[in-house]
């Protein structure tokens, strides 16, 4: 039942179940710790995880379904130091403790790291597998390795990994899409037999990060044609591409029909696109409206939106409200006198600005630095473009 519960989606359940006074006396076996550990990893319930663990040590509990449920575990609870500590100490690694490591160092946003790590799994001769992929891919695409990324993807043609996985497709996908080649991301999507949700998610999403509205909308068009009901990670997709174009006609209408034909709750994400497309069209007052009518807090995200049209239809009054406002409810939220103060600035009053920026610095706050990444091949050995290249 503990399996069950923990495989259908249903971790609280399989949690509960372990959990019974009832039932103390029956010492778990590998089969029963390992599926608890999978329940706490998908609710990040850490503090049970780690008595999951020190239970396994009084049991002795030392085979690699064990160790390798642990090391994802504490990857999915975010965790990675545990992770890497646990990993370290198993003495046979296999393809799985492998995928577990630099699928949580990936997740956890250690790219390089993830990618060094391949490489040193490549070293040892493991052979890797379509969930290795998928997590290098995943790498790449978030660094913008698109040379990595290339080699990867003639390793999958030259494994066949391609036509027998809908997952390491969608991933190399995604890839193109992110590094900006929508004409190769369509391809890869044309080439695909079998296509799942996240597929056709990253193929519109790609569109409408470029700005191509009435592509996203056709491909749309193309899935509800195939009988695939859109989930909120397309919705979201969605109206962010009629946000990027200015589609508000388009982009409402889509919103009413995820909230009244799909049942979806829309999301922070959602909410956030529309006040960009009302903000986006000069209807300020109108996403005002909208901001202060949404049954969630905003968050930074949201407020940036709404401030930018501020900005672009010269109505400071507006925005200096609702910053005002975030302000109150959040004074140790550094991200908010960032907002004030470049709105701020954006008028040319640089002394209101300094003086915002001054009171964040008095409070003990600071603003994380900005930064930015380029692709260039340094003589590292373990830069994304030499780990590709051992693939």
């Amino acid at each position: 039942m503990i399996v069950g519960y923990a495989q259908r989606g249903h971790p609280k359940e399989a949690l509960k179940l372990f959990t019974d006074k009832r039932r103390k006396f029956l010492l778990p076996n590998t089969i029963t710790t390992s599926s608890v550990l999978s329940a706490g990893a998908q609710t990040g319930y850490l503090t049970m995880g780690r008595s999951v663990h020190g239970l396994g040590i009084k049991l002795g509990l030392k085979d690699a379904t064990f160790e390798n449920a642990l090391i994802d575990m504490y990857a999915k609870c975010h965790m990675i130091g545990d992770a890497w500590c646990v990993f370290e100490t198993v003495f046979d690694k296999d393809v799985i403790a492998w995928n577990s490591i630099i699928s949580g160092y990936s997740q956890n946003g250690y790219t390089y790291e993830a990618l060094e790590l391949f490489h040193r799994m490549r070293l040892e001769s493991v052979s890797l597998d379509a969930v290795t992929l998928v997590s290098v891919l995943s790498a790449c695409a978030s660094i913008g390795g698109y040379r990595a990324g290339i080699s990867f993807h003639g390793y999958c043609m030259k494994a066949g990994l391609l036509s027998g996985s809908v997952y390491v497709g969608t991933a190399l996908l995604n890839f193109y899409a992110k590094c900006g080649d929508a004409e190769c991301a369509r391809l890869m999507f044309d080439e695909m037999g079998e296509k799942n949700s996240i597929t056709w998610s990253a193929m519109i999403g790609c569109y409408g990060i470029q700005g191509d509205c009435s592509r996203s909308l056709e491909l749309f068009g193309d899935m509800l044609k195939e009988k695939l009901e859109p989930n909120e990670v397309i919705f979201t997709t969605i109206l962010s591409a009629c946000s990027h174009s200015g589609m508000l006609g388009e982009g409402s209408r889509y919103f009413n029909t995820m909230c009244k034909v799909y049942n979806i709750v829309p999301s922070m994400k959602h909410y956030a696109c529309m006040v960009d497309l009302l903000a986006r069209a000069g209807r300020l007052e109108e996403a005002l409206d909208f901001i202060e009518k949404i049954p969630i807090q905003p968050d930074v995200s949201l407020l940036g939106a709404f401030l930018h049209g501020c900005r672009l239809h010269s109505r400071l009054d507006l925005g200096e409200v609702v910053v005002r406002r975030m302000l109150e409810l959040h004074p140790d939220k550094a991200c908010y006198y960032v907002l004030m103060s470049n709105l701020y600035a954006s008028e040319g009053r640089w002394g209101d600005a300094n003086q915002v920026m001054e009171l964040m610095k008095q409070r003990g706050l600071a603003k994380l630095p900005g930064w930015s990444q380029v692709e260039m091949e340094t003589g590292d050995d373990f830069s994304p473009l030499v780990v590709a290249s051992h693939s």
